[in-house]
C-alpha cells in the first residue's frame, strides 16, 4: 500500500486496484467523548461550521503530523476503509510513505510510529519529491539530472535528482495553503469582507492565475462585511487574485533560481536539456510553468496528473523492491 500523507489531502494507492483512495486530510472530533464522527470528504464538509463541541481538525501541517493521535485513527480508518472494499482477512500491509525533504528524526518516528499503529506491518519512507518523480516516470535512477518542483497543500519542494538520490534541494512552506491565505488577506483588506478558506480555494481553482490570461475572467464571493457584519456579494476577477498570490509565487520562482545556483554545473546542463517538471496540486495553477519558464529560461512542463504523482510513486515502488532500496530514506528504522 502506498500512502500521499499530505497537507490537504491523503491518497492512498494498492498495487491491485491503483488509487483507491483520495480524500481531504481532516477529521471530526467531538471533543466531549473523543469519538471519531466523520473522516475526510464528510469532515472536510464540516470545518468551519460545527458546534463547539465537535472540531474538525487538519492533523498534518506543513506536511508534518502536528497531532499523533488524529493521525493514526485517520491512517487507520483508511487503511481499514481499503481492506473492507477488497475483504481481506489480514489488514497488515507494507506501506510506503512520502515525508518532506526536511523532516527530522523526531517526525520520521512519528510517521511510522502512526501507521504501524494504525496497522502497517513494514514502513518504509520516501522523500516526496523523489516519489513524485518516479510517479511521473522521470529516470531517477540514471545519471542524469531531473529537476521536479512539488507544490503540494503545506509545502513547495524543489528537488535535482541523480542517480537515485536527491543533490540539491529547498523545502518551502509555501504552497496552496499560502495561496489560498493570500486571497483571504487580498479581500480583507480590499474590500472589508471576510472570507472562508474552503471559497478562497474555490477562487483559486476557478480564477487563479500566474501570469496574464488572454481573456479576463471574474466570479462573485459571498462573505461576511467586517463593517456591519452582514453576508455581502463581490464580484472578483483574475487579475485581482493575480496581485493577491503574486508575492508568494515570487518567492516560489526565486527559490528555484536559488536551488539552480547550489546545483553542480553538469547537473545544471542536463536540467537545461531536459527542462523542469511541476507536480501537485499547486502545479496546476494557469501559467505558473509559463512563469518559471521565463524567470529560468529552462523549458518546463507540467506533469500528467501532477495531483497523484507522489502517490503513483509509491505504487510503482511496492512492486519495485530493487528501486525502492536505492531510493529509501535512511532512517534508524530501515527494517
Amino acid at each position: 500500500m502506498g500512502i500521499d500523507l499530505g497537507t490537504k489531502n491523503t491518497l492512498v494507492y494498492t498495487s491491485d486496484k491503483g488509487i483507491v483512495i483520495n480524500e481531504p486530510s481532516v477529521v471530526a472530533i467531538n471533543t466531549r467523548t473523543d469519538e471519531i464522527l466523520a473522516v475526510g470528504d464528510e469532515a472536510r464538509k464540516m470545518v468551519g461550521k460545527t458546534p463547539g463541541h465537535i472540531q474538525a481538525v487538519r492533523p498534518l501541517v506543513d506536511g508534518v503530523i502536528s497531532d499523533f493521535e488524529v493521525t493514526e485513527k485517520m491512517l487507520k480508518y483508511f487503511i481499514d476503509k481499503v481492506h473492507n472494499e477488497s475483504f481481506t482477512l489480514i489488514p497488515r500491509p507494507r506501506v510506503v510513505i512520502g515525508v518532506p525533504l526536511d523532516i527530522t528524526e523526531v517526525e520520521r518516528k512519528a510517521v511510522e510510529d502512526a501507521a504501524k499503529s494504525a496497522g502497517a506491518r513494514q514502513v518504509f519512507l520516501i522523500e516526496e519529491s523523489m516519489a513524485a518523480a518516479i510517479g511521473a516516470r522521470l529516470p531517477v535512477a540514471d545519471p542524469t539530472a531531473t529537476m521536479i518542483v512539488d507544490i503540494g497543500g503545506g509545502t513547495t519542494e524543489i528537488s535535482v535528482i541523480s542517480l537515485g538520490g536527491v543533490v540539491a534541494w529547498k523545502s518551502l512552506r509555501l504552497a496552496g495553503n499560502e495561496l489560498d491565505n493570500n486571497i483571504i488577506q487580498y479581500i480583507r483588506e480590499e474590500f472589508n469582507i471576510l472570507i472562508g478558506e474552503q471559497l478562497a480555494e474555490s477562487i483559486k481553482i476557478k480564477i487563479g492565475s500566474a501570469t496574464v490570461l488572454k481573456e479576463k475572467i471574474e466570479m462573485e464571493a459571498r462573505g461576511r462585511d467586517l463593517l456591519n457584519g452582514l453576508p455581502k456579494a463581490i464580484t472578483i476577477n483574475d487579475s485581482q487574485v493575480r496581485e493577491a498570490i503574486s508575492r508568494t509565487v515570487l518567492q516560489i520562482v526565486e527559490n528555484i533560481k536559488t536551488t539552480l545556483e547550489i546545483t553542480p554545473p553538469e547537473l545544471v546542463s542536463d536540467i537545461y536539456e531536459h527542462g523542469i517538471v511541476l507536480t501537485g496540486g499547486g502545479a496546476l495553477l494557469r501559467g505558473l510553468d509559463k512563469e518559471i519558464a521565463q524567470a529560468t529560461k529552462i523549458p518546463v512542463r507540467v506533469a500528467d496528473d501532477p495531483l497523484t504523482c507522489v502517490v503513483r510513486g509509491t505504487g510503482i515502488l511496492l512492486s519495485d523492491p530493487e528501486l525502492l532500496a536505492k531510493v529509501i530514506t535512511p532512517g534508524p528504522d530501515k527494517m
